[in-house]
């Protein structure tokens, strides 16, 4: 049964949003949706897009298996015209999990048979590949690399939460920071990973600078010290760098960036009915990038404005926005009608999160007008969600709609919306956390299990799900003995 998501109508959502002070608006003129735009020197036939959707569903040594070969065709027969291609580690160290992508020598042949993939559906369905445009998220996971953290500073109040797993110790001051000779080492990968991606027929790479991963650890480390911390000009100069060389080294490609507007920060489980309430902090906050020093719940955005300007300049020539952390604060991320079985419950409306994303995305896109901006947060809406998408773009508040979760419950949202002028009720997304649950469950032979929507998608991952939730009641009937 939905918690919050009561709504019949998109007028419903509307007038919800207006009686908690977040007001978003609704539009049913999806024609600006199939409007062409253009990204770098390529065109886009629509604005609607995928997220970088992980699906934990690689091989130990990074490769794409069955079922990332089946996502990526399904996201591709779908229609949407930007497939951002999900978080794949430039080196095993950089890797999030046991079994997310990797981009190396040996992998590169099986990613560009993924990519080819999701073409060569899309061109069985439509005719033809001609206005899709695909990318693929290149990224270093810093202080959330599975193997040990790798961390670009110290935070108050994430290093509390920071475990390394191979000594079961959690990360004090003491613990050491990755050196200014590492982050140029780093450097030296992301360059190697865009010239591999280059070389597999990518149209575009994406350098992560979201979710508190390293590059975007490193937008907050104000209290570094060295050439990478302290002022903003430091604290960007690996990006700059990367881009920079990027653009030197792999002429015609494309270089975008998904990055985050506001960390915010992170959240416990509180009382009996486990609601999270922000964990102990003090003021001014130091390492919050987006975030008001003296007040948590209120974005700051004079720095991100500042970084999407210079990542113009730079030559960034798209940018994907999205807020805080799945980790820390999961509430921020991704509004949700329940939280995954390792959260707490949202201390807000989820409607009050969506507007969030929305107000900081077209906050940026105002002040880069001339780049297509890349908005999140829709899934929560449902039904609806292509209303609002409508409305933003309509408006000019976003340039490209990006849909994250809801893709795996229905990739071919994109079809759906042009041909009947609505999504397919029975299998839209309701945010009841069943794919993060997925992903959060690790005693896998593997260490991850697959994740992807076990209600809507049940044929493969109702099984996987079913097994999961056997393994996590286990633990928890033992915890309670």
């Amino acid at each position: 049964m939905a918690k919050y998501f009561k709504y019949k109508t998109p007028e419903d959502v509307v007038a919800d949003s207006e009686r908690l002070g977040c007001p978003i608006e609704a539009s049913d003129n999806f024609k600006v949706l199939y409007e062409p735009i253009q990204i770098g020197h390529l065109p886009a036939k629509s604005r609607l897009g995928i997220q970088p959707m992980e699906g934990c569903d690689g091989t130990t040594d990074g490769f794409p298996d069955e079922l990332t070969y089946r996502r990526y065709r399904r996201f591709g027969a779908g229609g949407a015209s930007l497939i951002w291609g999900e978080a794949t580690a430039i080196g095993p160290e950089a890797r999030m999990n046991p079994r997310q992508l990797m981009i190396n020598d040996q992998t590169a042949p099986a990613l560009e048979k993924m990519l080819a993939g999701c073409r060569e559906a899309h061109a069985e369905v439509f005719g033809s590949d001609a206005g899709q445009v695909i990318g693929l998220q290149l990224t270093h996971s810093g202080r959330f690399s599975f193997e040990k953290p790798l961390l670009a500073t110290h935070d108050q109040v994430l290093d509390p939460r920071t475990v390394d797993k191979g000594t079961g110790r959690i990360v004090d001051d003491s613990y050491p920071l990755l050196s200014d000779d590492d982050l140029k080492r780093i450097e030296d990968q992301y360059v190697a990973a865009a010239k591999l991606a280059q070389s597999i027929g990518v149209d575009f790479v994406d350098i992560k600078q979201c979710h508190r991963y390293l590059l975007s650890e490193l937008l907050a480390a104000k209290n570094r010290p060295g050439e990478y911390g302290g002022s903003l000009e430091n604290r960007t100069r690996l990006v700059r760098n990367v881009i920079q060389r990027i653009r030197e080294e792999c002429p015609g490609l494309i270089i975008a960036t998904r990055m985050n507007g506001y960390d915010g920060i992170p959240y416990q489980g509180a009382g009996d009915d486990f609601i999270g309430e922000p964990c102990p902090h003090e003021l001014p906050l130091q390492t919050a990038f987006g975030t008001n020093p003296d007040d948590h719940l209120q974005e700051d955005l004079t720095e991100p404005l500042e970084v999407a300007r210079l990542l113009k300049e730079w030559g960034i020539s798209m940018i994907n926005i999205s807020n805080g952390n799945p980790y820390a604060n999961p509430h921020i991320v991704r509004p949700a009608e329940f939280p995954p079985t390792d959260g707490y419950h949202a201390p807000e409306h989820p409607l009050i999160g969506v507007a969030r994303h929305f107000r900081i995305a077209s906050q940026i896109q105002a002040a880069v007008p001339d780049i297509p901006v890349v908005g999140s947060g829709y899934s929560w809406l449902q039904d609806f969600a292509m209303h609002a998408a409508a409305a933003n773009v309509e408006q000019g508040k976003i340039s490209i709609v990006g849909m994250g979760r809801a893709t795996l419950s229905q990739p071919e949202f994109a079809k759906l919306l042009q041909e009947e002028g609505k999504l397919k009720r029975k299998t839209v997304c309701r945010t009841f956390s069943y794919c993060t649950n997925l992903m959060r469950t690790k005693d896998h032979p593997l260490g991850q299990y697959p994740t992807g929507c076990p209600p809507f998608d049940k044929e493969v991952y109702d099984p996987l799900w079913k097994e999961a939730k056997a393994k996590l009641e286990a633990k928890q009937k033992a915890a309670e003995e």
